[in-house]
């Protein structure tokens, strides 16, 4: 019979004074008690980011000491996977509400995370963002209120990327322009008559140009995720790495955890298509001028580590006649971006008015 003991990613916290369960406290580095407050701090790993060799990971399917079983549930209607913590029993599914079966979890290996943002706002903050968002919108539904803005359609999730460092080397050729601007004439007609005058009109001379450059690509961000629908929009989808945390799965405690379903060699193949964007941009620079092209470059990259890193993001799901809509506030700077329904009779009606406008309008300047 498979072994499935909890392992140290995914232990319960407990409180020493009551025995509920401990939650990570947004903001903080703490641990909380939501019965007796109690408070715990979470101390910082010493060995700092796990930053991995990427080669043996490629070669292994991620077969390594950084590797462990974990309890997931998969939805079945857009395909997440989600971590399965205690006082989550009765989850849906945070993309799309769906319910998820508990007799359906099942254990999975994952490479550990290196690294975790932890919420910088907790649900109540993140909610009334929600609603003001929802309470600002034009021409939505009278009933949209009573549909969405139920606290716990709200809740935290941590998503996964990838980040990837290299040294990257490279060659190219290309073209340095500069501007230069000539007097071209043109005749125009001035109180009947036909006059000539000159204008300024810019040209480029292009000159050949070729280099090398090198430079360190620090972590190339690239989601691991992906489900049939609900994807978090790129409005929000920006942090701050720099505030990126060693792992420690007490950040974990309270809120739902996606596993990585897009694998590391796709991941590794992406980061390599954003690291020839970097070194194309490298090399405009370096070529100078006004404008450039680059015509060919050949790209080495070398030292590859990676990191699995979580990041949090607070996702509200509804069906609002019988269609499914997804809000998503960033949870460490709380932007905010999502779908909505429109009211037909409030677009109707605005309409009206504004004919209505328009047409006194004309009456009275026909007057």
């Amino acid at each position: 019979m498979e072994d499935i003991a909890p392992k140290k990613s995914e232990l319960k916290r407990s409180c020493v004074n009551c025995g509920a369960e401990l939650l990570y406290a947004p903001g903080t580095t703490e641990l909380v008690c939501e019965y007796c407050g109690y408070q715990q701090q979470i101390e910082a790993p010493e060995e700092g980011f796990r930053e991995l060799e990427l080669k043996p990971y490629l070669d292994q399917l991620g077969s390594q000491s950084h590797s462990e079983m974990i309890t997931m549930l998969q939805c079945k209607n857009c395909g997440a996977t989600q971590h399965v913590e205690e006082n989550y029993k009765s989850l849906h599914c945070v993309y799309c509400s769906m319910p998820l079966i508990i007799e359906d979890q099942y254990r999975e290996e994952w490479i550990l995370p290196g690294a975790v943002l932890p919420f910088q706002i907790n649900q109540e903050k993140a909610h009334q963002i929600f609603k003001k968002w929802v309470d600002g919108l034009w021409f939505a539904p009278n009933n949209l209120k009573k549909a969405a803005l139920d606290p716990k359609h709200t809740k935290g999730l941590y998503s996964p990327y990838w980040t990837f460092d290299a040294q990257l080397d490279a060659s190219y050729t290309g073209q340095r322009g500069d501007y230069y601007y000539v007097s071209v004439p043109y005749t125009t007609t001035v109180n009947g008559k036909t006059v000539t005058r000159t204008r300024q009109e810019r040209r480029t001379r292009w000159t050949p140009a070729s280099g090398h450059i090198s430079g360190f690509v620090d972590d190339t961000l690239i989601k691991a995720s992906k489900q049939k629908s609900g994807q978090i929009p790129l409005k929000i989808a920006h942090w701050n790495l720099q505030l990126l945390k060693p792992f420690n799965s007490s950040y974990l405690a309270g809120f739902v955890t996606e596993k990585y379903t897009i694998p590391l060699k796709d991941g590794h193949l992406e980061s390599n298509k954003e690291a020839r964007r970097i070194a194309e941009r490298w090399a405009c620079r370096d070529i100078g001028g006004d404008t450039q092209r680059v015509s060919s470059i050949n790209m080495k990259l070398s030292n590859e580590t990676f990191k699995h890193i979580l990041l949090p993001v607070y996702v509200s799901a509804y069906v609002y006649k019988g269609k499914r809509y997804n809000f998503f506030v960033n949870g460490q700077s709380g932007i905010i971006s999502g779908q909505r329904p429109y009211s037909f009779w409030k677009i109707f009606f605005f309409v009206l008015a504004i004919l209505a406008v328009l047409t006194v309008i004309v009456i009275l300047m026909q007057q």
